[in-house]
């Protein structure tokens, strides 16, 4: 159903690739958008559970995307170093595909405690409790992957290797 990534050598594993989504901070949702075209909007998430999740308003061009077709891919870019000397770059990056959908109940709260842990960790736990408590006025949305791979750049490999 998904295609194998053609330079597997640069393949991340999985705990690499989990690492990256723990590590950084946001990434861009891509899903379809209106009369067919792409929409990619950059956003801000957590994985927790093994899924993407993050916070959106009740309207507006995502939400409309995601319930007529809830299936998008997420990107994230973890490293990005220009190396000007050999034309290139030495990058690392993962991409998850899933289904996106609006999440309630016990999962909401959880998934908005994990939102609110990454983001403000150094805020006293009353003030989060407080956040949290107020997460009503937002949706949470959670994207359930499918399939999922991480990539980087063959000399990112090497130092690795060494």
């Amino acid at each position: 159903m998904f295609r194998e990534m053609r330079r597997n050598k640069q393949s991340l594993n999985e705990d690499e690739i989990e690492k990256v989504l723990n590590r950084c901070t946001n990434g861009v949702l891509a899903c379809i958008g209106d009369n067919d075209y792409p929409y990619a909007v950059p956003l801000s998430y957590v994985y927790h559970n093994k899924k993407i999740y993050f916070h959106s308003a009740k309207s507006g061009h995502k939400v409309d995307a995601i319930m007529k077709n809830p299936k998008v891919s997420f990107a994230i870019v973890d490293e990005d170093r220009i190396v000007s000397a050999e034309y290139t770059t030495y990058f690392r990056s993962v991409i998850a595909f899933g289904k996106a959908r609006i999440v309630d109940g016990d999962e909401h709260l959880d998934a908005f405690r994990a939102l609110v842990e990454k983001y403000s960790s150094d805020q006293s736990f009353e003030d989060k409790e407080k956040e949290i408590s107020n997460c009503k006025n937002a949706l949470i949305v959670a994207i359930d992957i499918e399939h999922m791979t991480g990539k980087e750049a063959i000399e990112l490999v090497r130092e690795k290797n060494k």
